[in-house]
């Protein structure tokens, strides 16, 4: 990852092709020393391809990906239900509040 994220910060900064030695500067400059043997991988890998389009296509294929399917689901149920909503979060609320007034029944201060 920290190969990935040198290599798009030269690119960031306007070299277009970063070469391994690229890298290794950037990295040397934090304190990282760079694995060769990734670093190689990757250039072999992006060498020849826009970096804008393959995070484009990564991205397309992580909205692909389902995640957060049981908070949609229940966001639905909520919607139908909202003034059973509203009494359970004023509940909520007044629950909150009793734990911070018996905080104050402790007999010592913070600074005490």
């Amino acid at each position: 990852m920290r190969h990935l994220a040198a290599y798009l910060l030269l690119q960031i900064g306007g070299n277009a092709s970063p070469s391994a030695a690229d890298i290794k500067k950037v990295l040397g400059a934090v304190g990282i020393e760079a694995d060769d043997e990734r670093l190689e991988k990757l250039i072999a890998e992006l060498e020849g391809k826009d970096v804008n389009a393959l995070i484009a296509e990564g991205s397309s294929k992580l909205a692909s990906v389902p995640s957060g399917g049981a908070v949609a689901a229940s966001g639905g149920a909520a919607a139908g239900g909202a003034p059973a909503a509203a009494a359970e979060e004023k509940k909520e609320e007044e629950k909150k509040e009793e734990k911070e007034e018996s905080d104050d029944d402790m007999g010592f201060g913070l600074f005490d």
